[in-house]
């Protein structure tokens, strides 16, 4: 291992002293390199190897290239770069190979080599690479994806991404993203071969005996690419997504035209056919712009697209009358909606719209729950009072369950101060019973705060205690202790306190809480302290290694406090604690000791 260690360190003599020679290093600055080459070369040569150390090499080294790049920019040295650079260049790639040979499955390893190869234009180095890791593996579409990316748009070789899409999809006959790129691959390559065609024309230049194939140029190998997955991949999405990509190209029409048509025939049901067959609508007919188009024609020209759009989406609502149809209307009127526009008039329209669609949807009972909120922001945002009110009303009789709706109905009456919001929050409780009601009975004491009584605020606490779930009636515990301490004062918290430990269960905040306002008191008394951490070690004693700490931090700090009591707090946590908390506790009680926490 020695002998091996110091054949490596050798070999980087040359470098070295090559980087000295020219000016880039100093004397002491290679004695640096090479403590720190033989210290890294020490941990890889072990038995046990670790991937942190390979990782660690690499790093150097890579930090040395960089060193010298900007070595070499600040004095204007170029030469001697296969000496130098091309010798640490090839022991980044020896390594990166031990490496990945070592740990194979480890894609991020071997996406760092691919990293580094574009980074220092490695090619051939590059291409060992790709094909090594898609060997091992061939299960991740993606790989295969960036390595045809790189031999189209790096290598320019189309043939050589073709064949790299081609093997793919035997390993992933049904992968969407694979067909998706493979059909971008081909696009692009047929843009690209129509591009050199017009400028040979262009040029009048005489091509020999070489011709370009019509098929490519007219992006027949997409069209077969596309019709080869239509068979195996279903589902509009996929369609959509061919359709998206070929319309990035403008001598696709006849595609497109195909692909709309498949569409239309196998998914005519489906919502997101209509979505886009109305959406179409906006780019259709497009007004040409002149110096005499006006701001008006603009916006009747825009309205006349909209109008388009919402005929479509009436027709799909009778053919589809489905929660998702609807739900693809409402969206487009919402999005349009929220487009700027200093025209008055289209904004109006617009409002116009949306609330009549958001009503037709609720009137065939066919508005999905998460969309009567966006409704009732719109009718408050447009101050429509009355109508929110009564949507409200009706999307807590739909949804009588969900604690959503009856948080969006009580949230609008308090924010519209109505007389009705006791009378609502009783109906919501009687309809949710005890599970997850939590949030109304948060916005419940919240309100009462700031507009009932004390006592009854307090009552309504109490009672809250009694109708949530244990779990959820640990926060009500910490927001009625902290409300009483706020409203009542020191000697109505300690009572309260006092009254709320008779139940089970609590939270570690809940004695936190009374140990924070016990020290805001003037005559804090260490008893009282002392006393709720008591309490609170005999809830949380095994699983929380903090509140120990804190229990002797307060010992050694208090005016009261009695340090000879550490060792004894010491002593329980030890047989209390459970597991890794007992490791834990250890290591911060010594720092405690030692004054460094």
């Amino acid at each position: 291992m020695a002998e091996r260690i110091e054949q490596r360190l050798e070999d980087r003599v040359p470098e070295l002293e090559q980087l000295e020679r020219v000016g880039l290093f100093t004397r002491k600055e290679i004695r640096a390199v090479l403590r720190k080459a033989s210290a890294l070369e020490y941990k890889i040569q072990r038995r046990a190897l670790r991937k942190e150390d390979f990782i660690n090499y690499i790093q150097y080294e890579i930090n040395l290239l960089e060193l010298i790049k900007k070595r070499r920019a600040r004095i204007g040295y170029s030469f001697k770069k296969d000496e130098i650079e091309n010798s640490i260049l090839h022991r980044v790639h020896c390594l990166f190979n031990r490496a990945t040979g070592k740990w194979k499955d480890d894609v991020q390893l071997w996406l760092s080599h691919v990293a580094f190869c574009k980074q220092w234009n490695a090619k051939h180095q590059l291409s060992k690479v790709f094909s090594t890791m898609l060997a091992i593996h061939p299960n991740k579409p993606a790989l295969w994806i960036m390595a045809a990316k790189w031999e189209m748009e790096t290598q320019l070789s189309s043939e050589s991404a073709r064949h790299l899409f081609l093997r793919a999809l035997r390993f992933h006959p049904e992968c969407p993203k694979l067909y998706q790129e493979y059909f971008r691959m081909e696009l692009m390559n047929a843009e690209k071969q129509r591009k050199e065609k017009k400028e040979f024309e262009q040029a009048k230049m005489d091509l020999g005996e070489f011709s370009y194939s019509e098929e490519i140029l007219n992006g027949e190998m997409a069209r077969i690419i596309y019709r080869d997955a239509a068979q195996k991949i279903k589902g509009v999405e996929f369609h959509l997504a061919m359709l998206s990509i070929a319309k990035l190209f403008d001598f696709t029409q006849d595609l497109q035209k195909e692909i709309l048509e498949s569409l239309q025939t196998k998914y005519a049901d489906d919502p997101l056919t209509w979505d886009y067959m109305a959406r179409r609508e906006l780019e259709l007919g497009s007004l040409q712009s002149s110096e005499h188009t006006t701001k008006q024609m603009k916006v009747s020209e825009m309205t006349r697209r909209e109008e388009r759009c919402c005929a479509v989406f009436e027709e799909a609502v009778r053919a589809v009358p489905t929660e998702d149809m609807w739900k693809c209307y409402i969206t487009f009127c919402l999005e349009r909606y929220n487009r700027k526009t200093n025209s008055e008039e289209l904004k109006q329209k617009r409002l116009e719209r949306t609330l009549s669609v958001f009503s037709k949807a609720h009137e065939s009972s066919l508005l999905p729950e998460v969309l009567y909120k966006q409704w009732l922001q719109l009718l408050l945002e447009s101050s429509l009072l009355g109508k929110a009110t009564e949507v409200a009303e009706a999307a807590t009789e739909l949804f009588s369950l969900s604690v959503e709706m009856w948080q969006m109905r009580l949230q609008m009456l308090i924010q519209l101060k109505s007389d009705s919001v006791s009378q609502c929050f009783e109906e919501a409780i009687k309809h949710m019973k005890s599970k997850g009601t939590l949030p109304l009975w948060t916005l419940w004491v919240e309100w009462s705060e700031g507009t009932n009584s004390k006592e009854e605020t307090e009552a309504l606490y109490q009672r809250s205690l009694h109708a949530t779930t244990p779990a959820e009636s640990v926060i009500m515990k910490e927001k009625y202790l902290d409300w009483t301490y706020r409203n009542g004062g020191y000697k109505k918290v300690k009572k309260v306190f006092n009254s709320l430990c008779e139940n089970r269960p609590f939270s570690i905040n809940f004695f936190r809480k009374m140990i924070q306002i016990e020290k805001e008191q003037e005559s804090c008394k260490m008893l009282h302290v002392r006393e709720y951490y008591e309490r609170a070690l005999r809830e949380f004693g095994s699983t929380d290694s903090d509140l120990w700490l804190d229990y002797v931090k307060e010992e050694l700090s208090h005016p009261q406090g009695k340090p000879e009591n550490c060792g004894s707090i010491h002593w329980r946590a030890m047989k209390m604690l459970q597991g890794d908390l007992v490791e834990d506790f250890v290591s911060k009680y010594t720092l405690l000791q030692t004054g460094h926490l």
